[in-house]
């Protein structure tokens, strides 16, 4: 797991030009994900990257690419697909405000490219985390034309017809349209 080593920091040692840091995250490292989340999007990933770190008085501003392949199931039909997945990210870390109130307040447009950060060591695994499951499609696809499952006997439609008589069902909205007339 040296992965997750480099991605603990110490601001100390961030030198006025800045630090660079190289990923290579292959799938044993997404295993503690997969056992703190069953329900994580993908069943497999391979993710490299580079980030760099700059500071600016005490906020640090995170550069990252990332790039790689995630292994996701189709939306419609479930068979696993291999995701190309690529991310450019830039996120501002400021000290975290010691009077942290409850209070409610809207985000602003800004709010939502900054964080914060505690103590003297920046954890970039959550940030890292962040941002793959950000890249992770709303609803991926095998392909463009799939046809998915059918919802009586549940064969994929993709592979073999089943001999399901599909009945047109009411609409609910049917006894709105009597009303109307």
């Amino acid at each position: 797991m040296k992965a997750r080593n480099i991605l603990q920091i110490s601001i100390k040692s961030i030198p006025d030009t800045g630090k660079d840091l190289v990923l290579d995250l292959e799938p044993e490292w997404f295993a503690p994900w997969r056992e703190e989340d069953p329900g994580l999007e993908f069943s497999q990933a391979t993710i490299h990257g580079a980030l760099h770190l700059s500071k600016h008085h005490k906020d640090i501003l995170v550069r990252g690419h990332l790039t790689g392949e995630l292994t996701l199931a189709c939306s419609r039909c479930l068979e696993p697909l291999v995701t190309p997945v690529e991310t450019d990210f830039d996120l501002l870390l400021v000290p975290r405000p010691f009077a942290a109130g409850a209070e409610e307040a809207e985000l602003t447009p800004r709010d939502l490219d900054q964080d914060f950060y505690a103590g003297d060591t920046l954890d970039l695994e959550a940030i890292i985390r962040e941002q793959i499951i950000l890249m992770v499609p709303l609803k991926p696809l095998c392909q463009e034309a799939c046809k998915g499952l059918c919802p009586t006997c549940g064969a994929n439609l993709n592979q073999e017809s089943c001999s399901c008589t599909t009945e047109k069902s009411a609409s609910p909205f049917a006894p709105l349209a009597k009303l109307k007339g």
